[in-house]
């Protein structure tokens, strides 16, 4: 029942997500600082592409130090935004019945979105 869903997701928006994650990452590691953000950023896409039948797992030195501090910076400058992105869209997929289970995969992402350093899905 996963992969069909994972096929839904990826024809009704789930594709265009993914790429748009994906070139938001290369755009990222563009400059030095920015490389730890943009694989998490990759990540994040690569992840989005297929979320059904997944959980995201935290990985052993997810509160490390330096995770902590790039999970932060991330929360400043973009996990907020997504995360918001992620909880309109599920809210706005929770009015319909069809949608129910696309909300719940937006839902699943929100916390990775938020604290990517540390997290994956899997």
């Amino acid at each position: 029942m996963s992969c069909l869903g994972n096929i839904f997701w990826l024809i009704f928006g789930g594709f265009i997500a993914g790429i748009g994650y994906i070139i938001g990452g290369f755009l990222l590691m563009l400059t030095i600082i920015g490389i730890p953000f943009g694989i998490q950023s990759i990540k994040l896409g690569v992840s989005n592409f297929a979320p059904f039948g997944k959980e995201v797992v935290e990985s052993g030195d997810a509160w490390s130090g330096l995770n902590l501090i790039f999970n932060i910076i991330w929360i400043v400058f973009f996990g907020w935004e997504i995360a918001l992105i992620h909880l309109t869209s599920a809210a706005l997929l929770f009015i319909t019945i069809i949608g129910i289970p696309f909300a719940k995969q937006h839902f699943k992402l929100i916390p990775l979105a938020l604290l990517p350093f540390g997290r994956e899905l899997r």
